[in-house]
């Protein structure tokens, strides 16, 4: 019996053996490992003027050590309970100074060693800029003087970043802050239950996505109201002023002419069913010496929402100054009672209340639909832009604050699935209050727009003004082939010139000088090549027609030297994300730019060109639903013939081998990964990264999909591949991050669709990640990722094994 006994501990070792590999982190072969950790290109922040510029240099990764401190996950956000900040912060830690005319770069002294910098602004005049430290002792506040390059600490308080931005200018010489509270000591935390945790409904709907992070007893709502409880006060360089105490501020934000403020706060009660900003709220306005001038609003927590993604709160919602009047405080109320399917000609009201604030608010606008965003202008001039998801519809319209009876003028309609009718973005400029503002020409005929000027030969973005009377948009300037060129920054438009980001296939992405008159682009900055390893490889926008019609695109990379004639077709890795549309033309529209230029993140699949592959990146899936038909009635359908014709097309260029291509994605590239898996036999293999599988786990809706599961269970069912867990006959690498923290992908949905497989006698792998979020920040992890990945591709897509399979039905 002993020997027996022996004999069975030894083979359930041998076996547990075989059935998990060792745990130890792997690293990617080199030509990857070189291309994963080259530095990225510094980010850039301009003066209004362009006359000077930030360059930013940010950490491309966190350390596995960084994720694995102590974090709460609470009210919907993760918290660094030691800094009194966000977590998992991709921290800036170089900054330099630049001088745009000359091209001088000048280093900062005083900068604190083993930076950790986040929310750095310019001050009011762009004479200093400021930036937030995370030191040994929490977030620290700094300085630095442009004219003397030097940085300098501001006040020893402890800046609190938990909620929002932390921090704002009031001058060049004072700083408003949230601060740590000096006083309090964290909440004593008994890890014995003093009972359990108690929700209770009564009749009423209150559909919810699938948060995470969220209040779970008592203790969480302690530690939530300690650690995103803060002090304001107003800092200077050696002075600190009190202003407000013991408050849950989500937002603040000045008048425009600095004597007021707009306090948005969180108090209690709290819920275990909603994110923070939905729990009981107070906007309130006070005076810079703390003095409340009044409370807009005491907002109820905001569980109970009617369904759909164009719901909104009955609350009043979305305060915030008028940018282009010294103190007038303007808000949007749900004129429907947040419920967008009733029918009603008027959706939203826009109000505002002038400063002393007394009084009854007066109603500047009504909108026919939901209310998104108000641009400002002047006294007479406002843009408003309204829309609705279920339909599609975006309208831009002008208004006049000081007539509200007058009607609005309607600038565009458009569907916001037509990439080419959207018009752009509206250019802003600075006014007298250093408040961003519509840019219109002196006459105030005019506006500005800049768009990606999406069409047949794809993005070709452009600069144009739009004419109120003629109402016709007038392109000022268009970037032109070879090159992908995009305005980013107005500096003079009576001048003509503006800053642009400019690329190509050859050419890593630079900013320029230019002037749509005709004068010839300065270069602002000469950033590297970070990734020569790429140089070489040829990158080509091809288009294909799915069977039912649908014109198709993605983006195909063949490695460095490749000829399809002498070496044969390659094996194929498809990257994809679906998309929904109401509108086959809109579906069909070509979208990108070919002359973009190739840069590789941790997350892109372009590392296997490197490898011997051909890569289809962007492959596009849409999902169409003409009419009263939703998108996802026919999804498995319509993905399936997707990926058919573009599997057709690789083949048909020479370029892909039929027998050896592999399909992957991450998140909802990842659920379409198993269904495609599961539904056809076009693949050798798939890599999901953080999917969903079981959509009966988000029955409220997901995605795009507005239904509930109770009202379409037919389409959550044919959708998720964990029911057709059977049919996954080829192998399928499973990765999840085991902090996931998306609405939906919670890391059971992997681990269950993993123990689907294997229950099924299908080939699969699962790896978690620890610590890892929806998109994954650590080093040793991502690299371990790209690693799993390779291996996967190998084994099973470029070398295959011979397997069996059972057919698909």
């Amino acid at each position: 019996m002993k020997r027996i006994h022996f004999f069975l501990i030894i083979l359930f070792i041998v076996l547990k053996g075989m059935a998990q590999d060792a745990t130890t982190y792997q690293v990617p072969p080199k030509d990857i490992l070189d291309l994963v950790t080259a530095p990225p290109t510094p980010a850039v922040m301009f003066t209004q003027k362009a006359d000077w510029m930030l360059l930013l240099q940010r950490n491309p990764f966190l350390e596995i050590a960084d994720l694995a401190q102590p974090e709460l996950k609470i009210g919907g956000i993760r918290i660094n309970p030691k800094a009194y900040a966000q977590s998992r912060v991709p921290f800036i830690i170089s900054i330099k100074l630049k001088n745009s005319k000359s091209g001088s770069e000048y280093s900062i002294s005083g900068i604190p060693a083993n930076p950790k910098i986040s929310f750095v602004r310019f001050s009011p005049s762009e004479k200093k800029a400021s930036f937030v430290h995370q030191g040994e002792d929490g977030n620290q506040l700094w300085v630095i003087d442009l004219s003397s390059r030097v940085a300098t600490r501001w006040s020893k308080a402890t800046i609190n970043s938990t909620l929002g931005n932390p921090y704002a200018w009031i001058d060049d010489e004072t700083i408003l802050a949230k601060t740590v509270r000096k006083s309090s000591m964290p909440p004593t935390i008994n890890p014995i239950p003093s009972g359990p945790t108690i929700q209770e409904t009564e009749g009423v709907a209150a559909p919810a996505a699938t948060y995470q992070d969220l209040l779970k007893n008592s203790d969480d709502a302690k530690q939530f109201e300690f650690y995103c409880n803060s002090d304001l006060e107003k800092i200077s360089k050696n002075t600190n002023q009190p202003i407000a105490t013991n408050r849950i501020i989500s937002s603040l934000d000045l008048s425009p002419d600095n004597r007021y403020l707009l306090l948005s706060m969180v108090k209690r009660p709290f819920s275990f069913l909603v994110p923070y900003y939905r729990f009981a709220s107070q906007v309130e306005v006070l005076d810079l010496n703390g003095k409340s001038i009044r409370v807009l609003v005491d907002n109820p927590i905001d569980e109970v929402r009617p369904k759909g993604f164009d719901a909104t709160s009955k609350n009043p919602r979305g305060f915030q100054w008028r940018d282009d009047q010294p103190s007038t405080v303007t808000w949007i109320q749900a004129l429907d009672g947040g419920d967008p399917k009733k029918t009603m000609s008027e959706r939203d009201a826009l109000l505002q209340l002038e400063a002393p604030f007394s009084g009854n608010p007066a109603t500047l606008y009504k909108s026919g639909l939901r209310l998104r965003t108000i641009s400002w202008c002047d006294q007479q001039m406002a843009i408003a832009e309204e829309g609705m998801f279920g339909t599609r519809q975006t309208v831009i319209k002008k208004f006049n604050p000081l007539i509200p009876a007058l009607k609005a003028d309607t600038l565009f309609d458009f569907s916001s699935d037509d990439a080419y009718k959207d018009p752009g973005n509206l250019v802003m400029t600075k006014n007298d209050y250093k408040r961003s503002v519509v840019l219109t020409d002196q006459y105030k005929s005019k506006i500005y727009t800049i768009s990606q000027g999406a069409s047949e030969d794809g993005n070709m973005p452009y600069l144009a003004s739009y004419d109120f009377k003629s109402k016709k948009q007038d392109i000022l300037w268009r970037c032109l082939a070879p090159y992908y060129e995009n305005p980013i920054q107005v500096v003079d438009i009576l001048a003509g010139t503006f800053i642009t980001s400019r690329e190509s296939l050859t050419d890593q992405p630079n900013y320029f000088l230019r002037n749509y008159k005709g004068l010839n682009p300065t270069a602002l900055t000469n950033f590297p090549n970070p990734q020569p390893q790429l140089e070489g490889v040829k990158k080509e926008k091809i288009q294909y027609t799915r069977a039912d019609g649908i014109k198709l695109t993605a983006l195909l990379y063949t490695p460095k030297g490749y000829d399809k004639i002498k070496d044969g077709p390659l094996p194929v890795m498809m990257w994809a994300y679906p998309r929904e549309f109401k509108s086959a033309s809109d579906a069909a529209q070509v979208r990108g730019s070919k002359y973009m230029f190739t840069r590789v993140s941790s997350g892109s699949p372009l590392f296997w060109v490197l490898r011997g592959y051909a890569v289809m990146d962007q492959t596009e899936m849409p999902i169409v639903g003409v009419g009263n038909a939703e998108p996802n009635d026919t999804y498995v359908q319509q993905l399936v013939q997707n990926a058919e014709a573009a599997v057709n097309k690789v083949v048909e260029l020479g370029v892909g081998d039929r027998n050896r291509i592999g399909i992957g994605g991450h998140s909802y590239g990842a659920f379409m990964t198993a269904n495609l898996l599961a539904h056809c036999d076009l693949f050798k293999a798939g890599i999901a990264r953080s999917g969903a599988y079981n959509r009966t786990l988000t029955p409220f809706g997901f995605q795009n999909e507005e239904r509930s599961y109770w009202e379409a269970p037919d389409v959550y069912n044919n959708m998720s591949p964990f029911m057709h867990a059977d049919k996954i006959n080829e192998p399928l690498l499973l990765i999840h991050g085991e902090a996931d923290n998306n609405s939906g992908t919670f890391p059971i949905q992997s681990e269950r669709l993993y123990n689907a497989i294997k229950g099924n006698g299908g080939t699969a792998r699962l790896v978690m990640l620890p610590y890892e979020s929806h998109g994954y920040a650590a080093k040793e992890n991502i690299l371990h990722t790209l690693y799993e990945m390779d291996t996967w591709l190998e084994n099973n897509v470029k070398y295959p094994g011979s397997k069996s399979k059972k057919p698909k039905s």
